[in-house]
Protein backbone atom coordinates (compact mmCIF):
# COMPACT_ATOMS: atom_id res chain seq x y z
CA UNK A 1 0.00 0.00 0.00
CA UNK A 2 2.76 2.46 0.98
CA UNK A 3 4.71 1.69 -2.22
CA UNK A 4 1.69 2.50 -4.35
CA UNK A 5 1.72 6.08 -2.99
CA UNK A 6 5.48 6.47 -3.27
CA UNK A 7 6.11 6.25 0.48
CA UNK A 8 9.55 4.79 1.08
CA UNK A 9 10.97 3.53 4.37
CA UNK A 10 13.30 6.56 4.69
CA UNK A 11 10.44 8.96 3.98
CA UNK A 12 8.25 7.29 6.58
CA UNK A 13 11.06 7.41 9.13
CA UNK A 14 11.49 11.17 8.67
CA UNK A 15 7.76 11.91 8.89
CA UNK A 16 6.44 13.90 11.84
CA UNK A 17 4.18 11.81 14.06
CA UNK A 18 0.88 13.51 14.84
CA UNK A 19 -1.61 11.96 17.26
CA UNK A 20 -5.27 11.77 16.13
CA UNK A 21 -6.55 14.20 18.79
CA UNK A 22 -4.07 16.83 17.59
CA UNK A 23 -5.21 16.36 14.00
CA UNK A 24 -8.84 16.68 15.09
CA UNK A 25 -8.18 19.79 17.21
CA UNK A 26 -6.07 21.64 14.63
CA UNK A 27 -7.77 20.58 11.40
CA UNK A 28 -11.42 20.27 12.42
CA UNK A 29 -12.14 22.16 15.65
CA UNK A 30 -9.91 25.15 14.84
CA UNK A 31 -9.39 24.66 11.08
CA UNK A 32 -6.22 26.66 11.61
CA UNK A 33 -4.72 28.99 9.05
CA UNK A 34 -0.96 29.19 8.50
CA UNK A 35 -0.47 32.19 10.78
CA UNK A 36 -1.87 35.32 12.39
CA UNK A 37 -1.47 37.13 9.07
CA UNK A 38 -4.43 35.11 7.75
CA UNK A 39 -7.31 35.28 10.23
CA UNK A 40 -9.68 33.34 7.94
CA UNK A 41 -13.43 33.21 8.46
CA UNK A 42 -15.43 32.54 11.61
CA UNK A 43 -16.00 29.00 12.88
CA UNK A 44 -19.72 29.00 13.61
CA UNK A 45 -19.33 26.07 16.02
CA UNK A 46 -16.90 28.08 18.14
CA UNK A 47 -19.09 31.18 17.95
CA UNK A 48 -22.06 29.23 19.31
CA UNK A 49 -19.91 27.78 22.11
CA UNK A 50 -18.72 31.27 23.01
CA UNK A 51 -22.30 32.57 22.99
CA UNK A 52 -23.49 29.70 25.20
CA UNK A 53 -20.66 30.35 27.67
CA UNK A 54 -21.51 34.04 28.04
CA UNK A 55 -25.24 33.32 28.34
CA UNK A 56 -24.43 30.92 31.16
CA UNK A 57 -22.28 33.55 32.88
CA UNK A 58 -25.04 36.14 32.55
CA UNK A 59 -27.71 33.84 33.99
CA UNK A 60 -25.52 32.97 36.97
CA UNK A 61 -24.57 36.60 37.75
CA UNK A 62 -27.76 38.51 36.95
CA UNK A 63 -29.05 38.18 40.52
CA UNK A 64 -25.82 39.45 42.05
CA UNK A 65 -22.97 38.00 44.07
CA UNK A 66 -25.32 35.93 46.27
CA UNK A 67 -26.59 33.91 43.33
CA UNK A 68 -23.10 33.43 41.90
CA UNK A 69 -21.89 32.40 45.36
CA UNK A 70 -24.40 29.56 45.42
CA UNK A 71 -23.28 28.40 41.98
CA UNK A 72 -19.64 28.50 43.06
CA UNK A 73 -20.34 25.97 45.81
CA UNK A 74 -20.77 23.44 43.02
CA UNK A 75 -18.31 24.75 40.42
CA UNK A 76 -15.50 25.02 42.99
CA UNK A 77 -16.00 21.61 44.61
CA UNK A 78 -16.87 19.49 41.57
CA UNK A 79 -13.33 19.66 40.07
CA UNK A 80 -11.95 18.04 43.24
CA UNK A 81 -14.29 15.08 42.75
CA UNK A 82 -13.25 14.67 39.10
CA UNK A 83 -9.53 15.07 39.87
CA UNK A 84 -9.78 12.41 42.57
CA UNK A 85 -11.53 10.00 40.19
CA UNK A 86 -8.98 10.66 37.43
CA UNK A 87 -6.07 10.26 39.85
CA UNK A 88 -7.33 6.90 41.10
CA UNK A 89 -7.93 5.70 37.54
CA UNK A 90 -4.65 7.13 36.25
CA UNK A 91 -2.58 5.55 39.02
CA UNK A 92 -3.76 2.09 37.90
CA UNK A 93 -2.59 2.57 34.31
CA UNK A 94 0.65 1.24 32.90
CA UNK A 95 3.27 3.98 32.63
CA UNK A 96 1.71 6.13 35.38
CA UNK A 97 4.78 5.60 37.56
CA UNK A 98 7.05 7.18 34.95
CA UNK A 99 4.73 10.14 34.64
CA UNK A 100 4.74 10.69 38.42
CA UNK A 101 8.55 10.42 38.50
CA UNK A 102 8.81 13.02 35.74
CA UNK A 103 6.52 15.27 37.78
CA UNK A 104 8.28 14.84 41.13
CA UNK A 105 11.99 14.76 40.18
CA UNK A 106 13.15 18.32 39.36
CA UNK A 107 15.56 19.26 36.60
CA UNK A 108 17.70 21.91 38.30
CA UNK A 109 19.18 23.03 34.99
CA UNK A 110 15.77 24.47 34.12
CA UNK A 111 16.17 27.03 36.93
CA UNK A 112 18.58 28.91 34.69
CA UNK A 113 15.86 29.48 32.08
CA UNK A 114 13.85 32.70 32.31
CA UNK A 115 10.79 31.01 30.82
CA UNK A 116 10.54 28.67 33.81
CA UNK A 117 10.46 31.54 36.32
CA UNK A 118 8.02 33.48 34.17
CA UNK A 119 5.72 30.49 33.77
CA UNK A 120 5.84 29.79 37.52
CA UNK A 121 4.91 33.38 38.31
CA UNK A 122 2.08 33.36 35.77
CA UNK A 123 0.78 30.10 37.23
CA UNK A 124 0.54 31.68 40.70
CA UNK A 125 -1.05 34.86 39.35
CA UNK A 126 -3.57 32.91 37.30
CA UNK A 127 -4.52 30.41 40.00
CA UNK A 128 -4.30 32.59 43.13
CA UNK A 129 -5.49 35.83 41.51
CA UNK A 130 -3.31 38.61 42.99
CA UNK A 131 -3.26 41.95 41.11
CA UNK A 132 -6.29 40.97 38.99
CA UNK A 133 -8.66 42.88 41.25
CA UNK A 134 -10.91 39.88 41.84
CA UNK A 135 -9.69 39.16 45.37
CA UNK A 136 -10.25 42.77 46.44
CA UNK A 137 -13.65 42.91 44.76
CA UNK A 138 -14.99 39.74 46.37
CA UNK A 139 -13.46 40.68 49.73
CA UNK A 140 -15.38 43.96 49.62
CA UNK A 141 -18.59 41.96 50.15
CA UNK A 142 -17.29 40.63 53.48
CA UNK A 143 -18.19 42.08 56.83
CA UNK A 144 -15.66 44.55 58.21
CA UNK A 145 -14.65 42.17 61.00
CA UNK A 146 -14.22 39.19 58.70
CA UNK A 147 -11.02 37.26 59.45
CA UNK A 148 -9.20 38.16 56.24
CA UNK A 149 -5.91 36.81 57.63
CA UNK A 150 -7.39 33.32 58.06
CA UNK A 151 -9.01 33.48 54.63
CA UNK A 152 -5.75 34.54 52.97
CA UNK A 153 -3.87 31.61 54.51
CA UNK A 154 -6.58 29.10 53.58
CA UNK A 155 -6.79 30.32 49.98
CA UNK A 156 -3.00 30.41 49.52
CA UNK A 157 -2.34 26.98 51.01
CA UNK A 158 -5.40 25.49 49.32
CA UNK A 159 -4.35 26.91 45.95
CA UNK A 160 -0.86 25.44 46.08
CA UNK A 161 -2.17 22.16 47.46
CA UNK A 162 -4.72 21.90 44.66
CA UNK A 163 -2.03 22.56 42.03
CA UNK A 164 0.16 19.78 43.45
CA UNK A 165 -2.78 17.40 43.70
CA UNK A 166 -3.87 18.14 40.13
CA UNK A 167 -0.30 17.53 38.97
CA UNK A 168 -0.46 13.92 40.15
CA UNK A 169 -3.75 13.37 38.29
CA UNK A 170 -2.42 14.93 35.09
CA UNK A 171 1.03 13.33 34.98
CA UNK A 172 -0.25 9.86 35.79
CA UNK A 173 -2.33 10.08 32.60
CA UNK A 174 0.56 11.64 30.63
CA UNK A 175 2.81 8.80 31.80
CA UNK A 176 0.28 6.31 30.45
CA UNK A 177 0.11 8.20 27.16
CA UNK A 178 3.90 8.29 26.88
CA UNK A 179 3.96 4.53 27.39
CA UNK A 180 1.35 4.03 24.69
CA UNK A 181 3.19 6.26 22.19
CA UNK A 182 6.62 4.95 23.22
CA UNK A 183 8.02 8.47 23.72
CA UNK A 184 9.47 10.30 26.78
CA UNK A 185 6.92 11.97 29.04
CA UNK A 186 8.34 15.42 28.29
CA UNK A 187 7.60 14.99 24.59
CA UNK A 188 3.96 14.02 24.91
CA UNK A 189 2.61 17.56 24.67
CA UNK A 190 3.65 21.20 24.79
CA UNK A 191 2.18 23.70 27.22
CA UNK A 192 -0.87 25.76 26.33
CA UNK A 193 -4.18 24.60 24.84
CA UNK A 194 -2.57 21.35 23.78
CA UNK A 195 -2.67 19.88 27.28
CA UNK A 196 -6.41 20.32 27.81
CA UNK A 197 -7.58 19.76 24.24
CA UNK A 198 -5.01 17.36 22.78
CA UNK A 199 -3.02 15.31 25.27
CA UNK A 200 -5.65 14.62 27.91
CA UNK A 201 -8.46 13.80 25.45
CA UNK A 202 -6.07 11.48 23.60
CA UNK A 203 -5.25 9.67 26.83
CA UNK A 204 -8.93 9.44 27.81
CA UNK A 205 -9.84 7.75 24.51
CA UNK A 206 -7.50 4.92 25.49
CA UNK A 207 -9.33 4.29 28.78
CA UNK A 208 -12.22 1.87 29.27
CA UNK A 209 -15.62 3.61 29.16
CA UNK A 210 -13.92 6.62 27.54
CA UNK A 211 -17.17 8.62 26.97
CA UNK A 212 -17.70 8.76 30.74
CA UNK A 213 -14.19 10.05 31.42
CA UNK A 214 -14.49 12.53 28.56
CA UNK A 215 -17.73 13.93 29.97
CA UNK A 216 -16.30 14.28 33.48
CA UNK A 217 -13.10 15.92 32.24
CA UNK A 218 -14.68 18.51 29.96
CA UNK A 219 -17.45 19.27 32.43
CA UNK A 220 -14.70 19.99 34.96
CA UNK A 221 -13.03 22.34 32.44
CA UNK A 222 -16.33 24.20 32.03
CA UNK A 223 -16.79 24.64 35.80
CA UNK A 224 -13.23 25.91 36.20
CA UNK A 225 -13.77 28.40 33.38
CA UNK A 226 -17.02 29.59 34.94
CA UNK A 227 -15.30 30.27 38.27
CA UNK A 228 -12.72 32.46 36.55
CA UNK A 229 -15.34 34.31 34.54
CA UNK A 230 -17.51 34.94 37.62
CA UNK A 231 -14.61 36.65 39.37
CA UNK A 232 -13.59 38.74 36.38
CA UNK A 233 -17.17 39.80 35.69
CA UNK A 234 -17.74 40.78 39.32
CA UNK A 235 -14.53 42.82 39.23
CA UNK A 236 -15.54 44.78 36.14
CA UNK A 237 -19.22 45.29 36.99
CA UNK A 238 -18.49 46.22 40.61
CA UNK A 239 -15.99 48.86 39.46
CA UNK A 240 -18.56 50.28 37.02
CA UNK A 241 -21.38 50.34 39.58
CA UNK A 242 -19.17 51.83 42.32
CA UNK A 243 -18.04 54.64 40.02
CA UNK A 244 -21.43 55.28 38.40
CA UNK A 245 -23.71 54.85 41.40
CA UNK A 246 -26.84 55.77 39.45
CA UNK A 247 -26.42 52.61 37.36
CA UNK A 248 -26.90 50.33 40.37
CA UNK A 249 -30.65 50.10 39.82
CA UNK A 250 -29.85 48.91 36.28
CA UNK A 251 -27.35 46.27 37.38
CA UNK A 252 -28.88 43.56 35.20
CA UNK A 253 -28.45 45.74 32.13
CA UNK A 254 -24.85 46.56 33.09
CA UNK A 255 -24.08 42.84 33.37
CA UNK A 256 -25.82 42.15 30.06
CA UNK A 257 -23.91 44.95 28.34
CA UNK A 258 -20.58 43.75 29.74
CA UNK A 259 -21.24 40.15 28.68
CA UNK A 260 -22.25 41.33 25.21
CA UNK A 261 -19.11 43.45 24.84
CA UNK A 262 -16.85 40.61 25.91
CA UNK A 263 -18.66 38.21 23.59
CA UNK A 264 -18.01 40.55 20.67
CA UNK A 265 -14.34 40.90 21.64
CA UNK A 266 -14.12 37.13 21.91
CA UNK A 267 -15.07 36.79 18.26
CA UNK A 268 -11.47 37.68 17.41
CA UNK A 269 -10.53 34.24 18.80
CA UNK A 270 -13.27 32.12 17.21
CA UNK A 271 -12.02 32.47 13.64
CA UNK A 272 -9.69 30.08 11.87
CA UNK A 273 -6.75 32.16 13.02
CA UNK A 274 -8.20 32.78 16.47
CA UNK A 275 -5.80 30.47 18.29
CA UNK A 276 -2.93 32.78 17.32
CA UNK A 277 -4.76 35.74 18.88
CA UNK A 278 -5.50 33.66 21.98
CA UNK A 279 -1.83 32.73 22.37
CA UNK A 280 -0.76 36.35 21.82
CA UNK A 281 -3.10 37.66 24.53
CA UNK A 282 -2.26 34.80 26.89
CA UNK A 283 1.47 35.53 26.71
CA UNK A 284 1.48 39.34 26.72
CA UNK A 285 -1.70 40.76 28.24
CA UNK A 286 -1.42 38.79 31.49
CA UNK A 287 2.30 38.18 31.80
CA UNK A 288 4.93 40.60 33.05
CA UNK A 289 2.38 43.44 33.11
CA UNK A 290 0.55 41.64 35.90
CA UNK A 291 3.78 41.36 37.89
CA UNK A 292 4.36 45.10 37.52
CA UNK A 293 0.88 45.83 38.87
CA UNK A 294 1.52 43.50 41.83
CA UNK A 295 4.84 45.26 42.47
CA UNK A 296 3.12 48.65 42.46
CA UNK A 297 0.52 47.37 44.94
CA UNK A 298 3.26 46.12 47.29
CA UNK A 299 5.14 49.43 47.18
CA UNK A 300 2.06 51.59 47.67
CA UNK A 301 0.58 49.58 50.55
CA UNK A 302 3.78 48.74 52.43
CA UNK A 303 5.67 52.03 51.86
CA UNK A 304 3.61 54.98 50.62
CA UNK A 305 0.39 54.21 52.54
CA UNK A 306 2.53 54.23 55.68
CA UNK A 307 4.05 57.62 54.76
CA UNK A 308 4.52 58.89 58.36
CA UNK A 309 6.79 55.90 59.00
CA UNK A 310 8.21 55.58 55.51
CA UNK A 311 11.79 55.35 56.79
CA UNK A 312 10.85 52.62 59.23
CA UNK A 313 10.40 48.94 58.59
CA UNK A 314 7.21 49.08 60.63
CA UNK A 315 4.00 49.44 58.62
CA UNK A 316 2.06 51.03 61.46
CA UNK A 317 -0.91 52.42 59.58
CA UNK A 318 -1.56 49.22 57.64
CA UNK A 319 -0.91 47.24 60.82
CA UNK A 320 -3.49 49.35 62.64
CA UNK A 321 -6.01 48.65 59.87
CA UNK A 322 -5.38 44.93 60.23
CA UNK A 323 -5.83 45.25 63.99
CA UNK A 324 -9.14 47.05 63.42
CA UNK A 325 -10.52 44.09 61.52
CA UNK A 326 -8.98 41.22 63.50
CA UNK A 327 -8.73 42.77 66.99
CA UNK A 328 -5.17 41.43 66.97
CA UNK A 329 -2.06 41.39 64.80
CA UNK A 330 -0.90 38.27 62.94
CA UNK A 331 2.07 36.68 64.69
CA UNK A 332 4.87 37.26 63.95
CA UNK A 333 3.76 40.52 62.33
CA UNK A 334 7.35 41.71 61.94
CA UNK A 335 8.06 38.92 59.43
CA UNK A 336 4.97 39.81 57.41
CA UNK A 337 6.24 43.39 57.16
CA UNK A 338 9.59 42.16 55.86
CA UNK A 339 7.78 40.08 53.23
CA UNK A 340 5.63 43.03 52.11
CA UNK A 341 8.41 45.62 52.04
CA UNK A 342 11.40 43.64 50.82
CA UNK A 343 11.05 39.96 49.89
CA UNK A 344 8.03 40.14 47.56
CA UNK A 345 9.17 43.29 45.67
CA UNK A 346 12.70 41.88 45.23
CA UNK A 347 11.41 38.54 43.93
CA UNK A 348 9.06 40.27 41.47
CA UNK A 349 11.81 42.59 40.23
CA UNK A 350 14.15 39.61 39.77
CA UNK A 351 11.60 37.66 37.72
CA UNK A 352 10.72 40.75 35.66
CA UNK A 353 14.30 41.58 34.68
CA UNK A 354 15.19 37.92 34.17
CA UNK A 355 12.19 37.55 31.84
CA UNK A 356 13.04 40.71 29.88
CA UNK A 357 16.74 39.87 29.52
CA UNK A 358 15.97 36.37 28.23
CA UNK A 359 13.06 37.52 26.08
CA UNK A 360 12.43 35.59 22.87
CA UNK A 361 9.75 36.33 20.22
CA UNK A 362 6.51 34.41 20.60
CA UNK A 363 5.95 31.08 18.84
CA UNK A 364 3.05 28.65 18.50
CA UNK A 365 4.37 25.19 17.75
CA UNK A 366 6.74 25.69 14.83
CA UNK A 367 5.12 28.98 13.79
CA UNK A 368 7.03 32.17 14.67
CA UNK A 369 5.00 35.34 15.16
CA UNK A 370 5.96 38.29 12.93
CA UNK A 371 7.49 41.42 14.43
CA UNK A 372 4.30 43.49 14.23
CA UNK A 373 2.39 40.84 16.20
CA UNK A 374 5.00 40.84 18.98
CA UNK A 375 4.88 44.65 18.96
CA UNK A 376 1.10 44.49 19.34
CA UNK A 377 1.60 42.18 22.31
CA UNK A 378 3.96 44.61 24.00
CA UNK A 379 1.46 47.41 23.39
CA UNK A 380 -1.31 45.38 25.05
CA UNK A 381 0.90 44.75 28.06
CA UNK A 382 1.89 48.41 28.38
CA UNK A 383 -1.71 49.61 28.08
CA UNK A 384 -2.79 47.95 31.33
CA UNK A 385 0.30 49.19 33.16
CA UNK A 386 0.15 52.79 31.90
CA UNK A 387 -3.29 53.28 33.44
CA UNK A 388 -1.64 53.48 36.88
CA UNK A 389 0.78 56.42 36.27
CA UNK A 390 -1.78 58.24 34.10
CA UNK A 391 -4.45 58.11 36.82
CA UNK A 392 -1.86 59.03 39.45
CA UNK A 393 -0.93 62.18 37.53
CA UNK A 394 -4.60 63.10 37.01
CA UNK A 395 -5.31 62.65 40.73
CA UNK A 396 -2.38 64.84 41.76
CA UNK A 397 -3.22 67.58 39.24
CA UNK A 398 -6.91 67.71 40.18
CA UNK A 399 -6.50 67.45 43.98
CA UNK A 400 -7.63 70.37 46.18
CA UNK A 401 -4.93 72.95 46.87
CA UNK A 402 -5.12 72.25 50.61
CA UNK A 403 -4.50 68.51 50.16
CA UNK A 404 -0.92 67.25 50.19
CA UNK A 405 0.28 64.35 48.08
CA UNK A 406 0.77 62.23 51.21
CA UNK A 407 -2.85 62.79 52.19
CA UNK A 408 -3.92 61.16 48.95
CA UNK A 409 -2.67 57.87 50.37
CA UNK A 410 -5.04 58.09 53.36
CA UNK A 411 -8.25 56.04 53.46
CA UNK A 412 -11.46 57.67 52.35
CA UNK A 413 -14.09 58.68 54.94
CA UNK A 414 -16.10 55.59 54.02
CA UNK A 415 -13.44 53.34 55.55
CA UNK A 416 -15.27 52.42 58.75
CA UNK A 417 -17.30 49.46 60.01
CA UNK A 418 -21.01 49.82 59.26
CA UNK A 419 -21.84 49.13 62.92
CA UNK A 420 -19.61 52.02 64.03
CA UNK A 421 -21.18 54.35 61.48
CA UNK A 422 -24.64 53.39 62.77
CA UNK A 423 -23.52 53.97 66.36
CA UNK A 424 -22.09 57.39 65.52
CA UNK A 425 -25.31 58.34 63.75
CA UNK A 426 -27.36 57.38 66.81
CA UNK A 427 -25.02 59.38 69.03
CA UNK A 428 -25.48 62.40 66.80
CA UNK A 429 -29.27 62.05 66.97
CA UNK A 430 -29.18 62.28 70.77
CA UNK A 431 -27.64 65.76 70.61
CA UNK A 432 -29.24 67.10 67.40
CA UNK A 433 -32.66 67.14 65.84
CA UNK A 434 -33.08 64.54 63.06
CA UNK A 435 -32.86 67.21 60.37
CA UNK A 436 -29.70 68.75 61.83
CA UNK A 437 -27.85 65.52 62.64
CA UNK A 438 -24.85 65.25 60.30
CA UNK A 439 -23.57 62.05 58.74
CA UNK A 440 -20.10 61.80 60.22
CA UNK A 441 -17.05 60.38 58.44
CA UNK A 442 -15.83 58.51 61.51
CA UNK A 443 -12.81 56.76 60.06
CA UNK A 444 -10.05 56.93 62.63
CA UNK A 445 -7.52 56.98 59.81
CA UNK A 446 -8.81 60.40 58.79
CA UNK A 447 -10.04 62.03 61.99
CA UNK A 448 -7.69 60.68 64.64
CA UNK A 449 -4.66 62.86 65.00
CA UNK A 450 -1.05 61.95 64.22
CA UNK A 451 -0.55 60.94 67.84
CA UNK A 452 -2.61 57.84 67.25
CA UNK A 453 0.00 56.49 64.85
CA UNK A 454 2.61 56.55 67.60
CA UNK A 455 0.76 53.76 69.36
CA UNK A 456 1.39 50.09 68.72
CA UNK A 457 -2.37 49.49 68.63
CA UNK A 458 -5.11 51.67 67.16
CA UNK A 459 -7.36 53.69 69.48
CA UNK A 460 -10.71 52.43 70.65
CA UNK A 461 -13.53 53.40 68.33
CA UNK A 462 -15.31 55.14 71.18
CA UNK A 463 -12.42 57.62 71.38
CA UNK A 464 -12.48 58.13 67.65
CA UNK A 465 -16.21 58.88 67.73
CA UNK A 466 -15.67 61.45 70.48
CA UNK A 467 -13.02 63.12 68.36
CA UNK A 468 -15.41 63.09 65.41
CA UNK A 469 -18.16 64.65 67.50
CA UNK A 470 -15.81 67.45 68.52
CA UNK A 471 -15.53 68.36 64.81
CA UNK A 472 -19.30 68.78 64.46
Amino acid sequence: MAAEYGITASLAGNATKVIPSQEYFNKFVLDMTDGIEDMGGQRWQLVLCLLAAWLLVFVCLVKGVKSSGKVVYFTALFPYVVLTILLIRGATLEGAKEGIKFYMIPDFKKLGEAAVWGDAAKQIFYSLGPAWGGLITLASYNKFKNNCYRDALIVSVGNCGTSIFAGFAIFSILGFMAHELNVPVGEVVDSGPGLAFVAYPEAITRLPISPLWSFLFFFMIITLGLDSQFTMMETVTTAILDHFVKLRKYKSWVILGTCTLWFLLGLTMTGRGGVYVLTLIDNYAAGWSLMILALIECIIVSWLYDAPNVISIRTKRFGNNVYEMLDRLPVPFFLWQIMWKFVTPVVLIFILFFTWIKYTPLTYGTYEYPGWANGLGWLMALTSVMVVPVMAVITVVTKPATTTIWQLFLPTPEYVPAATLKESRQTALTTHSPKQAPVMPVSYSNLAGPGYYNQDKPPAYSNVIKDAESHM
